[in-house]
């Protein structure tokens, strides 16, 4: 019994002795697989305090990097800003600088120039005074050596000095002008202002581009389509430009071609009544619309045809007549001008006894060319000729449009009349647009031309340049020698400048008294 116990003493011993190494060993596993862990921890924890130190310096660098790009940048701007800063303030000096210079320059210019009109007064005022007491001594010697009375030793005089005295050349040009152009002035006159002021036209000024309205922006895109196909098509097939810009709800239609822009304008006002709008479409309906326009143009010749009363023409002509409302010359409208000139050649011609109808027709048909002249190129006048001739036109209409360009004589009143009434409608003021500075040089030239002469002290053109009114000092110019001054000035005016009609040169010459009663 007691073996038995020792035994199961040494065996549990021996069982805690083992259990308790083995529990050791586990320990010691346990423990060394928990530092393992620690280390492992430990390292990656290093490992991402090195990378976010790393991504800490790239940020720190590419921030300074762009900080510095950004101090550049406006540091270049500043300069770049100064430096524009710069050249504006030295140019506005420059500029200042220059002008105060001209200011002076013009300054004393105005200074010599009165000294000198008052030095030319004191001279003219000397001069006078010396002529007119040797003419007295001239007829006092005169009359005393021959006996004669004193008139007639004045008439003697005068007529060995015609030639060389203003005044009588002044006389002898008013009598043999008036003479001779008294009575034709006067008829002339009377049938112009008779024609004009029995006709008054309207007048519409034709720009270079129109304006569509749209419903909605949305259409926009829909015009210019995907990657611009629509508006490519459409500037293709109507041979205008279409601008597409930032004003809402508004595309232009640009081009000199009044015809083929009102086909597109047309072509554009009816794809967006329509919807569709894709290359195929647009052929269809740009066909569709031509088409319509050629109808338009013939129904628009045969009604003017017939409010003129002009009787039978050929449908060519009648088709040329009604697509002339889509061409303009220098901003007039060419259909305008052409009815404008028949109704004036119809009363100019009246008034002188010729057939009022053959007028009409002349007028009507002066300019035909034109509606031909884009497509064609060449003289409108040829072009013009040619086509009444194919369709056996009157010889007074293909007169005129000759004659109108002075291609030929006009052979007869009718003729006659046209080129008058196309003078008439053309040079009138407002019924051209011509640039501002040609304008404007022309009433300048014009000024100065008149300026220029002796005894003149202001000049203006007005009227449009159709009349210039010259104020001469009464001391230095006499009312004969007015006559020679406006003379002359209308021949240089004549020689030197062009210019549509014609420009009535008015001297006015005036003296006043004044006195103050106190």
């Amino acid at each position: 019994m007691i073996e038995f116990i020792i035994f199961g003493v040494i065996v549990g011993v021996a069982t805690y002795l083992v259990t308790k190494k083995i529990f050791s060993s586990n320990i010691s596993v346990l423990l060394e697989q928990a530092k393992a862990k620690a280390k492992a921890i430990e390292y990656e924890a290093q490992k991402l305090l090195s990378e976010h130190k790393v991504r800490y310096k790239e940020a720190e660098l590419e921030l300074k990097q762009k900080y510095e790009q950004k101090q550049n940048s406006l540091k270049q701007k500043y300069e770049q800003k100064m430096s524009d800063i710069e050249k504006e303030e030295y140019k506005l000096r420059h500029q200042i600088e220059r002008e105060s210079q001209i200011l002076q320059d013009e300054k004393q210019r105005l200074n010599r120039l009165e000294n000198k009109i008052l030095n030319t007064d004191s001279i003219n005022k000397k001069v006078r005074d010396q002529y007119e007491d040797a003419r007295k001594e001239a007829i006092e010697l005169l009359s005393n050596y021959t006996q004669l009375p004193r008139q007639e030793a004045r008439e003697i005089l005068l007529g060995l000095l015609e030639e060389e005295l203003v005044e009588d050349r002044a006389r002898m040009i008013r009598r043999y002008e008036a003479q001779a152009k008294q009575e034709a002035q006067k008829k002339a006159n009377y049938i112009l202002a008779q024609a004009t002021t029995r006709y008054a036209g309207e007048y519409a000024s034709e720009r270079l581009i129109n304006v569509v309205h749209l419903p909605s922006d949305e259409l926009k895109g829909r015009i210019i389509g995907k990657e611009g196909r629509n508006i490519r098509t459409l500037e293709m097939l109507s041979g205008v430009d279409i601008i597409v810009d930032d004003t809402p709800n508004t595309i232009v239609v640009s081009s000199f071609n009044l015809y083929r822009r009102t086909i597109a304008l047309k072509t554009i006002e009816a794809l967006i009544e329509d919807g569709r709008i894709q290359p195929a479409r647009i052929e269809e309906m740009y066909e569709k619309v031509s088409s319509q326009m050629e109808e338009q143009i013939l129904s628009d010749g045969e009604e003017i045809v017939l409010d003129m009363g002009l009787g039978y023409m050929h449908p060519e002509l009648k088709k040329l007549l009604g697509k002339m409302k889509y061409r303009a010359s220098f901003g007039q409208n060419a259909l305008g001008h052409s009815i404008e000139v028949a109704k004036l050649a119809s009363i100019i011609a009246g008034e002188l006894g010729g057939d009022e109808k053959l007028a009409r027709r002349a007028g009507i048909l002066h300019d035909i060319g034109k509606s031909l002249t884009q497509e064609l190129g060449g003289s409108h006048v040829d072009l013009g000729v040619e086509m009444c001739s194919r369709y056996e036109e009157h010889p007074v209409v293909i007169n005129a449009i000759l004659a109108h360009h002075g291609h030929e004589e006009a052979k007869s009143i009718e003729c006659a009349a046209v080129c008058a009434a196309d003078a008439l409608s053309a040079a009138r003021p407002g019924a051209r647009r011509e640039a501002l500075e040609n304008f404007l040089k022309r009433m300048q030239d014009i000024e100065h031309i008149a300026l220029e002469k002796f005894g003149v002290k202001q000049a203006y053109a007005i009227s449009a340049g159709r009349e210039v009114r010259v104020i001469v000092g009464a001391d230095l110019v006499s009312d004969d020698e007015s006559v020679v001054l406006a003379r002359d000035i209308a021949r240089d005016i004549q020689s030197n400048l062009q210019y549509p009609g014609e420009i009535k040169v008015n001297v006015i010459r005036e003296f006043r008294t004044i006195e103050y009663a106190k």
